[in-house]
């Protein structure tokens, strides 16, 4: 007869699953995430395995090199993701030392379990291991930071990575101070609403009625910036998940919406029709779409490396490669161009990325402007859109760093343009 499953091992198996997820692949944690909603954890099991698979990539550069220092080779898998799920539940998370080696040794395949116990309890003998932000990031990504922004502001960046984010809201309408005092929250410059509440945000004041969504404080200056009128004509080129579409949407603009994921436009769809806007959604890949016409107001969010997004996905430094930032470039400079054609003589482009890299941000634009004369860079103002007033760069644009305000915000890249003639 088989053993009962020990309950206090079902968590940390769903988080050993979701570490391996989260590591293989730009979209694996979310994938990860997706497939254990869909499983039979309950929801206590899935905040503890979430908690710990984040904790632990939070931590990943410092636990990996403590791990090195242990290990005389790589140890087989899943051994390396077990200690590292040990060391982040008893260093960071605060669980009992014996109780985090206990667990994580009996989670090991038994040929294993020396190994793990012997490296795990060696390594918090040793004493607290050393966070120093140069190694919070893989190292040829740190670098890339230092040589963009120097040294200081590569380890303010990195320094980040192992903050958990408060949670940012866009408000339907004008800021209610019941509703601000009953999601606890602070409304920043630009009306985000950001609030320090944890657990599942269905549950929180307002979400039913369709008041607010997710939406960090960064992403949201975008669309401010596009500055749409009601009945303008606007363009999402790249929407999902949308919340750049309902800030355009509740301005009034008439809104068309695209995207290449038919899945993903479905939530961007559910979630207009949760907070009572309008737009027309069309799932097609921009640079085929048929329709000739042209718009006053064209947001371009471009697909992008995210590195700017690790507050929130941590996952994304340790599955970018540096030929990704190269074809992702690449890319981009064909949407920027595909994106142009949309805007009538007078109207507005903005482009922004999500990403710390200068080749998917600064350089776009300068390329970009070199080849088409028929535009010019229209300057954002101090502060413009909610926009920290250190990240207005002299050219004229935004370079938003996640240590530019109190508690951090999203890494971004944001440039407006206007289209002078034809």
């Amino acid at each position: 007869m088989s053993q009962p499953e020990r309950t206090d091992l079902i968590a940390r198996t769903a988080a050993l699953k979701l570490l391996e997820g989260a590591l293989s692949g730009r979209t694996g944690l979310d994938e990860a995430l997706g497939r254990a909603a869909q499983g039979r954890l309950s929801s206590q099991d899935r905040a503890f395995a979430h908690a710990v698979v984040m904790a632990t990539l939070r931590h990943l550069g410092p636990i990996d090199r403590a791990l090195d220092g242990r290990l005389k080779k790589e140890p087989p898998k899943p051994s390396r993701d077990l200690l590292r799920l040990g060391l982040a539940q008893a260093i960071y998370l605060g669980t009992p030392a014996f109780a985090a080696v206990e667990t994580t040794v009996s989670l090991a395949p038994k040929p294993l379990r020396g190994l793990v116990n012997a490296v795990l309890r060696g390594l918090l003998r040793d004493g607290p291991i050393r966070d120093d932000p140069e190694t919070f990031a893989p190292p040829w990504l740190f670098a890339r930071w230092c040589a963009a922004y120097g040294a200081t502001e590569a380890r303010a960046i990195a320094a980040q990575i192992a903050l958990e984010p408060a949670t940012d809201l866009t408000l339907r309408g004008e800021p209610d101070e019941a509703l601000v005092r009953e999601l606890e929250g602070e409304v920043l410059a630009g009306g985000t609403l950001r609030t320090n509440r944890r657990g599942d945000i269905v549950g929180w004041p307002g979400y039913a009625e369709g008041r607010w969504w997710v939406q960090d404080a960064a992403a949201a200056i975008p669309a401010r910036l596009l500055h749409a009128r009601p009945n303008e004509t606007a363009l999402d080129v790249c929407a999902a998940p949308g919340g750049k579409t309902f800030q355009l949407a509740q301005a009034g603009a008439k809104i068309t919406a695209l995207d290449r994921s038919a899945d993903r436009l479905r939530r961007v769809s559910a979630g207009l029709g949760r907070l009572g806007l309008a737009a027309d959604v069309i799932a097609t890949d921009a640079a085929g779409w048929s329709d000739a016409r042209t718009f006053d107001a064209v947001l371009l969010d471009a697909p992008c490396s995210a590195t700017g997004t690790f507050r929130r996905h941590p996952d994304v430094l340790w599955n970018v490669r540096p030929a990704d930032i190269a074809s992702l470039a690449v890319a981009q400079s064909r949407l920027l161009g595909v994106a142009a054609k949309r805007v009538g003589v007078g109207g507005r482009l903005v482009y922004s990325v999500c990403s710390l890299e200068p080749e998917e941000g600064e350089a776009q634009v300068r390329g970009f402007l070199d080849a088409h004369p028929g535009f010019a860079l229209d300057r954002i103002l101090p502060g413009e859109g909610g926009a920290p007033p250190v990240s207005l760069a002299p050219e004229g644009w935004l370079r938003i760093l996640p240590h530019h305000a109190p508690g951090g915000l999203d890494g971004f890249f944001i440039a407006r343009l206007r289209r002078a003639r034809a």
